[in-house]
């Protein structure tokens, strides 16, 4: 691989519904992450490529940093603390206000402590006057010296190229970790499960959704099509019957729009069968938790670091 080009690992971190997934899906031109008005859509860390004529940049999508509640809010939050070890510069997404909570002021903390180039990305700039995001910058800029601070506005596109700029002025030389082709190191077989649970975040209640998963049973490749058997997992018996819906209603709703996307994903016709179960507590079990993807992370102290 070449080694005349600057490559390295940024990862995204915020809090939870702040525009990272729509941020990293922009950044690299193709929708990797899934994305909802909903909080604590990204549960895994999801890691993308972007190859351009000056090197590689990974960039590293982590769940929202919120206040765990069982042990997959754990996982997440356990996902999002290693990002910041393991990466080169941290993007620090916000939204552009002048109040900086506790949660905020978390994650400054964990920030202080990696001692790496910290750019603060303020997002959805375009639901603001300029005056405010420039009341904004000027608040959290007396916080914290950070080595880049971007007003974007994600949804739009507008200044994300800034950011690509940006991270290549930061970045050293050395070799390539992908190939120029590949876009994420993401199984398919996990992106479509997501796809499907995206679907399920904007079809549904705001109580359900943070009680799904989605497991794939089956991909079975044809000439000119994919047989693709998915079950949404949910907690309680009431969910499950509103996942199915009157008559199947909101289930097929669900596989309708989730076929699109998988479709569009795997470039081929996609016969989409979906299944619900209901696994009661299944967040808080660390067996059905690995079952479904959310693989155990190294052990941490209280403070996000490991051991």
């Amino acid at each position: 691989m070449q080694t005349d080009m600057k490559t390295g690992f940024v990862a995204m971190i915020g809090r939870p519904n702040v525009g990272k997934s729509t941020l990293m899906n922009h950044l690299i031109g193709q929708k990797i992450a899934i994305t909802s008005n909903k909080p604590q859509t990204t549960r895994n860390k999801i890691q993308t490529v972007l190859t351009k004529e000056e090197g590689q940049i990974i960039f590293l999508d982590t769940p929202g940093m919120h206040k765990a509640k069982n042990k997959l809010g754990d996982y997440m939050m356990q996902v999002a603390s290693s990002t910041l070890r393991d990466c080169d510069i941290v993007l620090w997404l916000i939204e552009p206000s002048t109040f900086i909570g506790k949660n905020e002021m978390e994650i400054l903390e964990k920030i202080k402590r990696v001692k790496k180039p910290v750019f603060l990305i303020v997002n959805k700039i375009d639901s603001v006057t300029k005056l405010e995001v420039l009341e904004c910058i000027d608040r959290y800029r007396k916080i914290y010296e950070f080595a880049e601070v971007i007003p974007i506005s994600a949804i739009k596109g507008d200044n994300t190229q800034v950011i690509i700029d940006c991270v290549f002025k930061y970045l050293d030389k050395g070799p390539m970790y992908y190939d120029e082709d590949t876009i994420t190191d993401q199984p398919v077989r996990q992106i479509v499960a997501e796809l499907i649970r995206e679907q399920a975040l904007k079809a549904l209640d705001d109580e359900i959704p943070h009680g799904i998963a989605v497991s794939i049973e089956q991909m079975k490749y044809r000439k000119q099509m994919v047989d693709i058997d998915a079950t949404i997992i949910c907690e309680k018996d009431s969910h499950k019957g509103m996942i199915i819906g009157k008559q199947g209603s909101m289930l097929k709703r669900i596989g309708t729009h989730a076929r699109f996307g998988i479709e569009e994903l795997l470039e081929s016709k996609v016969n989409l069968q979906l299944w619900v179960k209901v696994k009661k507590d299944w967040r808080d079990s660390e067996f059905l938790l690995q079952n479904f993807g959310y693989q155990k992370q190294d052990s941490e102290d209280k403070n996000g670091w490991k051991n």
